[in-house]
């Protein structure tokens, strides 16, 4: 039976997630650009990130098991894993005023809302700063292929989130990609749960071990990932 599940929904920057403590407990960030453990996708298209295949050393771990619990014919490609604040506040404020054209109407709270359903903001919407996933070294964004290397039908591909406007094919259940997609997604999300990662769930690729999201999902008391540089 695939576990697929996890318990319901926050969004990333709720007062409850962000109400989480970190204590950092130094796990180093790693390269595993040269890894022949996994597939290694090209660099996501965004000019300034020469850091994407960098992680905390405890989530490479938890990926390799995670691949070991894979079907024979599948594996993991990396997508993205480390990004600077920098890199993080400017997709964060790309999406928010692709957001602003849409709906003209919409509040800063509700732009701010939709915008962190696929991507996490660096300010709070009260101003105060926040510790993004993804610069943590805590946060991977994966998607499966097969032996060769091949991406399997995953209903949309990482890369293409920007273009995902209304968030339809991006969260982990949607019901508008096909069955092959769908089941795709499961197996991805049975081997990543027995391995310990949490899913966020509005993006079906975005998993992480060790933040505040990871924390508050497996009700942990603390987060163990702080902010690093690359």
């Amino acid at each position: 039976m695939l576990v697929s599940s996890q318990p319901p929904m926050a969004l990333i920057a709720a007062p409850e997630v962000l109400a989480i403590p970190i204590v950092e407990n130094h796990d180093p960030l790693i390269d595993i650009k040269h890894s022949d453990e996994l597939f290694i996708g090209p660099s996501p298209e965004i000019p300034d990130n020469t850091d994407y295949t960098k992680m905390r050393n405890e989530v490479y771990q938890r990926l390799l098991a995670a691949q070991q619990l894979l079907p024979a014919s599948l594996r993991f490609c990396l997508y993205e894993g480390f990004r600077s604040l920098s890199l993080q506040k400017k997709l964060f404020d790309e999406r928010y005023a692709e957001l602003q054209q849409l709906h003209p109407h919409w509040s800063p709270e509700q732009l701010f809302n939709e915008t962190t359903k696929l991507i996490s903001p660096v300010l709070n919407l009260d101003g105060s700063p926040n510790i993004p996933p993804h610069t943590t070294g805590a946060a991977i964004d994966v998607y499966l292929v097969d032996k060769e290397g091949q991406p399997v039908d995953m209903g949309i591909h990482p890369k293409d989130w920007m273009s995902d406007t209304h968030v339809e094919l991006s969260p982990t259940n949607s019901t508008r990609v096909s069955p092959e997609a769908a089941h795709h997604r499961r197996v991805m999300s049975h081997a990543l749960l027995l391995a310990g990662f949490v899913n966020y769930p509005t993006e079906y690729w975005h998993w992480s071990y060790g933040d505040r999201y990871w924390a508050f999902i497996s009700g942990k008391p603390q987060a163990c990932y702080g902010s690093v540089t690359g």
